[in-house]
């Protein structure tokens, strides 16, 4: 959620980032124990190479996001450009702002968002539900606060070079149409991808997994994700041990790197819950240059976004005489 000025002199004085991929090309790691009672539940097991802070910063109007992914320490995680657990509050929001190139999921922790766009889509999210939106070639939305109260996730995926100027697409699911699961004190709500035996009913078109667990204390976890994907964690609330049983505790607001692997496991020691969401995909491997909102694989496609914007054409068309309020 990046509220972008329509004014050109701002895109043009902005500096066009060209990203360096996250590369988790290593050796296979194992889990190495000091004594003989723990046995791993995958044979590559997924261990912790990075811990970032989320700190928080001002973004939008007057909104606060903790940036777990898009900041200085980690800059990206290919697939994934950005990852905001963010907090607004009337009148504060996300005024009328571009994209193009990525998709972007908002997850509703609490409260409400409604979104207007361009092409006359308008829909309010609450607590649980989910939107996936696919920008494609272009769209200018808003999306503002709707209680007193709003907290959420948003992700941006990145797209490939052959889907970056589709037409756009949303899906909407209600929390009542996501699907979840129970079992020995681990609980999971399936935004996209496969826990548990239940499947998400969401197309991905760069391959995804977005997968929103809480355990309740004493309770572990054994989740597995496709060995050639890259995967983090986001700890939302509580405090969890991720990886090995043998790791420090990681508490809230952090997110995880993790190694290459068949799975991950997750213990809850605390005496509270624990809560976070497990996010993996397929690598693209593509070159990423970032310009604010628009992302491609080259300088001069980002220039072509910036002109198609200003000029209102190439996917912009409707947003020449458009604004939200």
């Amino acid at each position: 959620m990046r509220a972008i000025r329509h004014h050109l002199s701002l895109l043009l004085n902005s500096r066009i980032n060209t990203n360096t991929q996250i590369s988790l090309s290593l050796p296979s790691v194992r889990n190495i124990m000091s004594g003989s009672d723990y046995s791993p539940a995958f044979n590559s097991p997924r261990l912790v190479l990075k811990k970032v802070l989320a700190k928080s910063q001002h973004e939008g109007d007057g909104a606060v996001v903790r940036r777990a992914i898009g900041r200085s320490e980690l800059r990206n995680l290919d697939p994934f450009l950005m990852l905001d657990h963010f907090s607004v509050s009337p009148p504060g929001g996300f005024p009328d702002h571009p994209h193009r190139g990525f998709e972007t999921v908002t997850y509703m922790l609490e409260g409400a968002m409604t979104h207007r766009d361009f092409a006359g889509h308008e829909g309010t999210i609450r607590t649980g539900d989910v939107q996936w939106m696919t920008a494609g070639r272009g769209i200018i939305h808003s999306e503002m606060p709707g209680e007193a109260t709003n907290k959420g996730l948003q992700l941006w995926i990145n797209l490939s070079s052959n889907n970056k100027m589709i037409e756009p697409n949303y899906q909407e699911l209600p929390s009542e149409n996501i699907p979840s699961a129970e079992q020995d004190g681990v609980e999971v709500r399936v935004i996209a991808g496969e826990a548990m035996g239940v499947h998400s009913p969401v197309y991905t078109r760069t391959p995804t997994m977005f997968l929103d667990f809480s355990l309740d204390p004493g309770a572990q976890l054994h989740q597995s994700i496709p060995e050639s994907w890259n995967s983090f964690v986001y700890v939302i609330e509580g405090e969890g041990v991720f990886g090995s049983p043998s790791s420090s505790p990681t508490v809230a607001y952090h997110v995880l790197v993790l190694s290459q692997g068949d799975g991950l496991s997750v213990w809850n020691n605390s005496s509270k819950g624990l809560r976070f969401v497990l996010i993996g995909g397929q690598p693209l491997n593509e070159p990423v240059v970032q310009h604010g909102p628009f992302v491609m694989n080259t300088k001069h496609e980002i220039e072509k976004a910036i002109e198609d914007y200003h000029y209102s054409k190439n996917g912009f068309e409707m947003g020449k005489y458009w604004k939200s309020q």
